[in-house]
C-alpha cells in the first residue's frame, strides 16, 4: 500500500512538472506573440507604405500591360499584316523598307521591338535578307527572334544555318540545321534539315554522323520528300567509309 502511495505521488509530481513545463511554453509564445504585435503597433506606418507600394507597383504594371502594350501591340499588328502581304507576294525590298511612308519590317522592330508583332517581324526581316542574298542581316533578325511554336522556330534556326552555309561557316551551318531538325520532331521540318545537315557532314568528311542522319529520315520519316532517294545518299557515303 505504501509502495502504490510512493507510486501515485510519484506521477502526481510528473505532471505538475509538465504543467508548469507547458505553462512556461505559452508564456514564451505569449511573450513572443506580444512583441511581435508591439514589434507591428510600432512599424505599422512603415508596413502600410511597403504594402501601398507593392500594390501600386502591380497596379501600375497591370496597366502599363492593358492601356500601353495591348494597344502597341495592335497597332504593331496592322503595321505588320502590310509588310507581311509584300513578303508573301515576294517583294523583299518592301516588306522590309516599306512604301509610300508605309512602315515596313524595320521599322516595326525599331518602333515596337518590344511587342509580340516586334519579336514577328524579326523572323520575317531574317527570312526576307536570306532571300536577297544579305546573309549576315539574315543572322542578325533571326537570332533576335523567338518563339514557343516549335515549327517556327525550326524554320528560324534552319534559316539561320542556311545563312551560314552560304558564308561557307560550316560548323555554324551543320549545328543550326541539326538544331531545327531535333527542335520539332515532324514530317516536314524534321528530314529538310537532317538531310542538308547530312549533306553537310558528308562534305566536310564526318561520314558516320552523315549516315547516322540519312539513316534516321530511312527508318523514321520514310513518307518524307527526302526519304524518296534517301538510299542513293546512304550508298554514296558508305563508299566513303
Amino acid at each position: 500500500m505504501e509502495k502504490k502511495v510512493i507510486f501515485v505521488a510519484q506521477i502526481l509530481i510528473k505532471m505538475a512538472k509538465k504543467k508548469d513545463k507547458t505553462e512556461e511554453q505559452f508564456a514564451a509564445v505569449e511573450e513572443t506573440l506580444t512583441r511581435t504585435e508591439q514589434w507591428v503597433e510600432n512599424n505599422q506606418k512603415t508596413l502600410s507604405t511597403i504594402v501601398f507600394t507593392i500594390v501600386g507597383v502591380i497596379a501600375l504594371f497591370l496597366a502599363y500591360g492593358k492601356f500601353y502594350l495591348e494597344p502597341v501591340n495592335e497597332e504593331a499588328q496592322q503595321e505588320l499584316f502590310k509588310s507581311v502581304t509584300y513578303f508573301e507576294a515576294d517583294s523583299f525590298n518592301l516588306a522590309l523598307y516599306g512604301v509610300n511612308g508605309e512602315y515596313g519590317l524595320l521599322d516595326i522592330i525599331d518602333e515596337y521591338g518590344s511587342s509580340d508583332a516586334g519579336n514577328l517581324a524579326n523572323y520575317y526581316a531574317g527570312i526576307s535578307f536570306l532571300n536577297m542574298g544579305d546573309n549576315e542581316s539574315a543572322i542578325d533578325y533571326l537570332s533576335d527572334f523567338s518563339s514557343d511554336d516549335e515549327v517556327v522556330s525550326s524554320i528560324a534556326f534552319g534559316s539561320m544555318g542556311d545563312a551560314y552555309m552560304n558564308i561557307g561557316e560550316f560548323d555554324d551551318a551543320i549545328n543550326f540545321w541539326t538544331k531545327a531538325a531535333f527542335n520539332s520532331e515532324n514530317n516536314f521540318t524534321t528530314p529538310i534539315y537532317l538531310k542538308r545537315a547530312a549533306m553537310a557532314l558528308e562534305e566536310d568528311g564526318n561520314i558516320d554522323r552523315a549516315l547516322e542522319y540519312y539513316s534516321t529520315i530511312q527508318k523514321d520519316y520514310s513518307e518524307s520528300d527526302e526519304a524518296r532517294d534517301i538510299d542513293k545518299f546512304i550508298t554514296r557515303a558508305q563508299l566513303k567509309q
